[in-house]
């Protein structure tokens, strides 16, 4: 268990960067931002899967290439351009406010699965991450009442972030417990083997959908941009495919196989922590007092919860 949530957590590290592309690439829609993060990892996944791509396709079966589309549309194309429209619209801060309750939403999900711990012993942990969540951004929209905004305007913006902050929670929710259930349920992959094909059909399914994009009147998806803002395009796109996708996924997929959803779900708060840690780096600031005590009750509740997964494991194992 203790690799599973270091694998857990390593992924969280890696994924909380994921938040800074769009602030690095405010001038490109959601859209190309995913094509192009999909069709990098796409093609590293490729690379990866040269060497021993005739043993994965033996083992490769109709239900797994379905099982690998359905998530990579949901769990990659679709959250990922939900979450860079959310970042543009509202922020780093507002979009992991609503992102990170996905500890608590895979947590609730995975509640009757095998080796879940009874949800009533999870209720002090899952407070805590609530807590820290709501206290992330409690100035939202502080600047609304403060009258330093355009109220209409403004109140118009965040509502729409906030909607898109919450659609790729839906899409991330859904993704993390269909991927965990398939992973334990079908165990002839490993944790790699599971992410190169996933990258593979991402990149597949990216290139379909940059083809329709490409067909489409200039202008419509994507406006007019110099070379070099392309040229730093596909430098973050090719970071966020090796690192944010194909060695992050690998370990998500290795800490999943490893863990009960209740905790791996647990696991994902490290992504908002880290989000916040780079966010606060690339801005130059240090963190308020509101973040500050989120990232002590993330924390805290996230220990709380291993402790009690060990405790349970403690105790099946003295049972048997």
């Amino acid at each position: 268990m203790q690799r599973g949530v270091m694998y857990g957590m390593f992924a969280g590290a890696i994924w909380g960067f994921i938040f800074l592309a769009p602030k690095l690439l405010p001038d490109f829609s959601p859209v190309v931002l995913s094509v192009g993060r999909y069709l990098m990892y796409g093609a590293v996944s490729l690379a990866v899967a040269l060497p021993f791509a005739r043993r994965l396709l033996v083992k490769l079966t109709r239900a797994d290439l379905v099982a690998l589309v359905k998530l990579a549309l949901v769990g990659n194309l679709l959250y990922y351009v939900l979450l860079a429209r959310a970042v543009q619209l509202v922020g780093v801060a507002p979009t992991s406010l609503i992102v990170g309750i996905l500890p608590v939403t895979v947590t609730l999900a995975g509640r009757r699965d095998h080796g879940a711990v009874d949800i009533k012993r999870l209720i002090g942990p899952l407070g805590l991450v609530v807590a820290g969540i709501i206290c992330i951004n409690l100035d939202v929209f502080r600047d609304l009442f403060t009258g330093s905004a355009t109220p209409a305007e403004s109140v118009l913006t965040r509502l729409a972030g906030l909607a898109c902050a919450i659609g790729a929670l839906a899409a991330w929710t859904w993704y993390a417990v269909v991927n965990a259930r398939y992973l334990q349920a079908n165990d002839h992959f490993d944790g790699n083997e599971w992410s190169v094909l996933w990258g593979v059909v991402t990149g597949v399914l990216g290139a379909v959908i940059g083809l329709v994009m490409w067909l489409l009147p200039a202008g419509m998806v994507q406006a007019s941009l110099p070379a070099a803002r392309w040229h730093m395009f596909w430098i973050v796109c090719a970071l966020l495919a090796t690192i944010g996708s194909w060695v992050g996924n690998m370990l998500w997929n290795a800490a999943q196989k490893r863990l009960p959803l209740t905790l791996s779900g647990q696991m994902i708060a490290f992504e908002t922590l880290f989000a916040l840690l780079y966010a606060f780096v690339y801005d130059g600031r240090y963190p308020r007092v509101p973040e500050v005590l989120a990232i002590v009750f993330l924390l805290t509740g996230v220990l709380w919860s291993v402790r009690q997964h060990a405790v349970e494991s403690s105790g099946e194992a003295l049972a048997h």
